[in-house]
């Protein structure tokens, strides 16, 4: 099957990066500087990722808000329009079938951010009560560019004065020089920044601006290690099938007092009893990365699987997540088994890392 490129593809070429399948599309996983520099960029300075992958669904109608509502876990209410709000779609079981964002255009206009493998679930997913809403797939219409870091800001204001006053979970359309662009306080790294949304001719003029005001370009590897460090869940590691948001530590995403919602009565059900696992962190002894799905024992018992393992260069050790009981104390000792090693590691509260 032939993948999907990003209106960017051309620049990631041109700038030598190393291409690799992600749900569907041929994306950088990194350039020629590496994960490690790239990563160090975003906690320093600024990078920009290019998550053109990700899906762009626009909700129109009279009724929207009722229906999103029904359909996410989250409540609209909460925010308003002009803001972006972070929510979960979820299955009768109370089972994440993929987290979102929501951008809150204006009045009755809203796009909907799903994972790339998970745009066309959403779709059907807003599509199944037969409502008058009006829903439309724009992700091939235009490319979404994360600017993310402590001197986002700085870089932006030589862009536009507008562009670097967005603030965090704020969305706004504005006019720049390569044309209309909606602009969103959001990011999944753990630093401040923003990501835009530009049509698909224009991208590659914003792209390279960018990066000659100082913008570091860097990949899904980076933008991974990043995430992690945060403690943020990645869909199908630690948000999937037999996931809950309980079980994630997202409580949070799940409002039951707005009323009924798809998966409501399992959640409430969960809530009275208490979630049998809950995801936490582990950091290592040493520098060897875990890795997704080996084991993590407690005295010779397995006792949980590492969801998501990786080198932290921010902490220059390894770092883990993974699903425990909620009855083991942070603080203890496990150990993770590999095929051929065994890492000592400690049981800590999310997240790893918390921005400066």
């Amino acid at each position: 099957m032939e993948l999907n490129k990003s209106p960017l593809h051309d620049d990631h070429v041109e700038l030598d990066a190393k291409l690799v399948e992600f749900g569907g599309w041929e994306m950088p996983i990194s350039y020629p500087t590496g994960t490690l520099e790239e990563h160090r960029t975003c906690r320093d300075g600024c990078v920009m990722f290019d998550v053109s992958h990700l899906g762009s669904v626009r909700v129109a109608g009279e009724n929207a808000i009722d229906e999103l509502q029904y359909i996410f876990t989250n409540d609209l209410l909460k925010i308003g329009q002009g803001r972006a709000q972070y929510s979960h779609l979820l299955n009768g079981r109370g089972h994440v079938v993929d987290d979102v964002i929501i951008w809150w255009l204006r009045d009755n206009l809203f796009e909907i951010m799903p994972n790339a493998s998970n745009t066309e679930r959403v779709e059907s997913a807003l599509l199944t009560r037969n409502s008058s809403l009006k829903v439309e797939n724009v992700t091939s219409s235009r490319a979404l560019i994360a600017v993310q870091g402590p001197k986002t800001r700085e870089i932006l204001r030589e862009l536009s004065e507008d562009l670097s006053v967005v603030q965090r979970f704020h969305v706004q359309e504005l006019e720049i020089d390569m044309g209309l662009v909606i602009v969103a306080g959001t990011g999944y790294t753990g630093e401040g920044g923003v990501e835009i949304s530009v049509p698909s001719e224009s991208a590659s003029v914003l792209w390279s601006t960018l990066k000659g005001l100082g913008c570091v370009p860097a990949g899904l590897g980076a933008r991974d290690t990043l995430r992690l460090e945060a403690g943020f869940p990645l869909h199908g590691h630690e948000l999937g099938e037999g996931i809950t948001p309980l079980q994630a530590n997202l409580k949070w995403v799940v409002s039951m007092e707005k009323g009924d919602f798809i998966g409501r009565e399992s959640i409430a059900s969960e809530i009275e009893k208490g979630p049998k696992r809950i995801l936490r962190g582990l950091v290592t002894n040493g520098r060897r990365p875990p890795r997704h799905g080996q084991e993590i024992t407690f005295a010779g018992d397995v006792i949980g699987q590492v969801t998501s393992g990786n080198f932290s260069p921010t902490l220059e050790t390894g770092i883990a997540m993974g699903f425990l009981s909620p009855k083991i104390p942070t603080g203890m000792k496990v150990v993770i088994k590999g095929e051929r090693n065994e890492t000592s590691a400690e049981v800590i509260k999310l997240p790893f890392y918390t921005h400066r």
